[in-house]
């Protein structure tokens, strides 16, 4: 029997599997091949990360379109390899622009972590851009033919995005969801979605310009980038019509935010934390034209345990009773000590007492949930002990985490949601368990950060919060951003960067339960599943050789 037709049959197959890889040229695939390709990819993460506050560049979100583009273009003989890559390269840059100022941190004590301050940046954005490059991956591996890859391209990242929000106690900041600018009219759908849901929109919308430098038909195009800008324009008409109807009254309880401009310390000596100390008692104490029912104290505000300066018969104790109101009530961050010796615990906590007529009464506490890796803990802290890394925890003992986030009382205050600073960045931390919170409490320790884009960064997130709950969020930390924002996400008044004073102010109004708080990310999952299974349209035959 002769052999030519099996081999005429063997040609014709891989003729057709070759023209199913790919729709485009070969001088097209030669220019996007190794080095410009992953440049692409990686400029199109940082132009996403832009978008974000405080930088603003808008147009930045079409960096989610660069990045597609580049994605498509990935080097037809190792798609996935290729995939992962350029993946990896776009969150890197995305988390470079977002997290650069993490090394700030290092440099409150030079001498002894000024040196990991490079490898932390490194760590973090090469770390987390794992997740870009595994969503790079999939999206090689299924996406369709034609416009309807945006969609599946915004799924697949927003999947691995809720991926890094959760694995390794997660780290979801600057989520694609929080582009916009909290308060603003096209931030609102979080109050439906949440920030994930916003993330597969904002992804889609700025993704669907890919679709101008592709080889989709002209009709194509004009209708893939204007269902864009129809969603952008629902969005925003949907945000706007919310704010127009935003004119709840403030509540009766009034509320004082100390902020003391005080920044963190290479090692603390008594005269330091002493100095400290006496901060606070002057700006709790300040005049009022009406006295605070609540004041309030950052993250880690005195660097010793409540066990220590709030032991009865104390000098500390005896001034904080003289600072405060007779019927106010002090919601203080710190730490505090349970057990002794080998056996101590120690925990970030949120302290509610009151000064009543006999002294401090202690009312209720929040122990933080969930711990900064490196900050509170040290992951793997074996491998990394030995490469000389340590954690930057405040008292330089590791922190054990409380039980699950739920809302606290405190006599004749209306209930609360503590969020201690890393909290405020995950969508749902937010219970209703014993019934639903009437604000939102998020005290911080910004002071590691200095005068960056981080804190102003941290300001958005946490205001994203608010939007998702339909809760009042009240923000204080040691050298800004403390704020008051409403239950639309608005920054109400704030002190800045550096700054030191009081925040006298009211507590607004909580609104009707958004559908976000009832139903939490069900629209996410509905959105996920709707664009994963748009992968099963005209999909093309990747060669898998050199994977």
């Amino acid at each position: 029997m002769s052999r030519a037709p099996i081999r005429l049959s063997h040609l014709r197959f891989r003729r057709a599997a070759k023209s199913n890889t790919t729709s485009v040229s070969p001088s097209e695939r030669r220019a996007l091949s190794g080095w410009p390709g992953l440049l692409l990819a990686l400029a199109g993460g940082m132009a996403a990360a832009l978008a974000h506050p405080p930088f603003g560049v808008l147009p930045g979100i079409c960096g989610y379109g660069v990045i597609l583009f580049a994605l498509d273009r990935a080097c037809t003989r190792r798609p996935l390899r290729s995939g992962f890559a350029r993946g990896w390269a776009a969150g890197f840059g995305y988390l470079l622009i977002s997290t650069w100022w993490i090394a700030e941190a290092f440099f409150v004590d030079a001498a002894e972590h000024g040196w990991q301050a490079p490898f932390a940046i490194a760590f973090t954005a090469g770390g987390i851009g794992l997740f870009w490059g595994g969503a790079g991956l999939v999206y090689r591996l299924i996406a369709p033919r034609g416009a309807w890859r945006v969609l599946v391209f915004a799924a697949v990242l927003s999947a691995f995005e809720w991926l890094r929000g959760h694995i390794l106690t997660g780290f979801p900041w600057d989520l694609p969801g929080e582009t916009w600018k909290a308060g603003s009219a096209l931030s609102q759908g979080a109050s439906v979605i949440g920030a994930y849901g916003m993330t597969f929109v904002n992804v889609a919308v700025g993704a669907s310009v890919a679709v101008l430098a592709a080889k989709d038909s002209r009709r194509t195009q004009i209708v893939t980038v204007a269902l864009a800008a129809l969603a952008l324009a629902g969005l925003w008409s949907f945000g706007a019509l919310r704010l127009s109807h935003a004119h709840e009254p403030d509540t009766a309880v009034r509320l004082r935010i100390v902020q003391p401009g005080l920044g963190e310390e290479a090692s603390w000596t008594q005269a330091k934390v002493d100095a400290r100390f006496e901060r606070f008692m002057q700006l709790t104490a300040l005049p009022s034209a009406q006295p605070a029912d609540v004041v309030i104290w950052p993250e880690g505000a005195i660097p010793e345990s409540f066990n220590d300066y709030l032991a009865p018969g104390t000098w500390t104790e005896a001034a904080l009773e003289h600072a405060l109101g007779l019927g106010q009530t002090l919601m203080a961050g710190g730490f505090r000590v349970d057990g002794t010796g080998e056996a101590a615990r120690y925990y970030n906590t949120l302290l509610a007492v009151r000064r009543a007529p006999y002294g401090l009464q202690p009312l209720s506490s929040y122990d933080k949930y969930r711990l900064v890796p490196f900050g509170e803990f040290l992951p793997m802290a074996g491998l990394f002990k030995r490469l000389g890394v340590q954690s930057l925890v405040q008292n330089g003992l590791p922190t054990t985490p409380g039980p699950l986030p739920a809302p606290i009382t405190a006599a004749g205050l209306p209930r609360v949601q503590p969020l201690i600073c890393y909290e405020s960045l995950f969508p749902g931390f937010t219970s209703d368990k014993g019934g639903r919170p009437e604000w939102i409490i998020n005290i911080s320790d910004d002071a590691w950060f200095g005068r960056t884009s981080g804190p102003l960064q941290h300001l958005n997130i946490a205001s994203y919060r608010a939007i998702e709950q339909g809760l009042p969020v009240i923000r204080d930390t040691p050298t800004g951003v403390s704020a008051v924002i409403d239950s639309y996400g608005r920054v109400r008044t704030s002190l800045g960067l550096g700054k030191a004073g009081v925040i006298d102010a009211r507590l607004p109004t909580k609104v009707a339960q958004t559908p976000y708080a009832r139903c939490h990310e069900l629209p996410f999952y509905v959105l996920l599943i709707f664009g994963l299974s748009l992968s099963l349209l005209r999909r093309p035959t990747l060669r898998m050789s050199g994977i």
